[in-house]
């Protein structure tokens, strides 16, 4: 479990320190790389000063415990993985797919659930997703350029999302349009 939170929080690039007396292979790599720091000591009082964030994942309740108890003293938003409620944050299943962001939470109800639902989420929303969202961006960016009246702008960007335009995936497919069949559907939309 704290492989795949440390994953999720090197995505945002902060600075991150695991304090675990083991470390999967992938943890001690990142190590390695300089991409986090790595204590190969068992938690102790003390060890969350100058934090931001902590979550506790450790296989010990008793060390989750302690670990929140020390976050509460301190001010510091803390995600207890044993028990949500221990903490001051839910860290949700989060599913990426380029510039698609789904996060899933049940509110601490259970975070396996909201794993489950994130899973069945990644077959709706497959890699092609990607695509047609930088597709879509891409249009997005020459109706800004192209378009210098505001109103005239707001009405194909609102057009642009909207359904029979560039069409969502459907069946796993999605072809983009080139920068010319944009160029003419803006010259073909805008008078409208």
């Amino acid at each position: 479990m704290a492989e795949r939170k440390v994953k999720e929080l090197l995505a945002g690039s902060p600075l991150v320190t695991v304090i675990s007396p083991t470390a999967t292979p992938a943890l001690r790599q990142y190590h390695e790389q300089g991409k986090l720091k790595w204590v190969p000591r068992e938690y102790a009082e003390g060890d969350l000063e100058g934090a931001f964030m902590v979550h506790a994942a450790a296989n010990d309740p008793e060390v989750n415990k302690s670990v929140s108890a020390e976050a509460k003293a301190r001010g510091i938003l803390a995600n207890v993985a044993d028990h949500p409620d221990l903490g001051s944050f839910i860290h949700p299943s989060v599913l990426r797919r380029g510039r698609l962001l789904i996060a899933v939470s049940t509110s601490g109800a259970g975070p396996l659930a909201a794993r489950t639902i994130r899973k069945k989420l990644e077959n709706d929303f497959g890699t092609e997703y990607e695509e047609y969202l930088d597709a879509l961006y891409f249009m997005r960016k020459m109706i800004q350029e192209q378009v210098s009246n505001s109103a005239a702008r707001q009405k194909l960007l609102r057009k642009a999302s909207s359904p029979g335009v560039l069409e969502p995936p459907s069946q796993g497919e999605f072809r983009p349009w080139s920068p010319e069949e944009i160029k003419q559907w803006i010259n073909d939309n805008q008078e409208e």
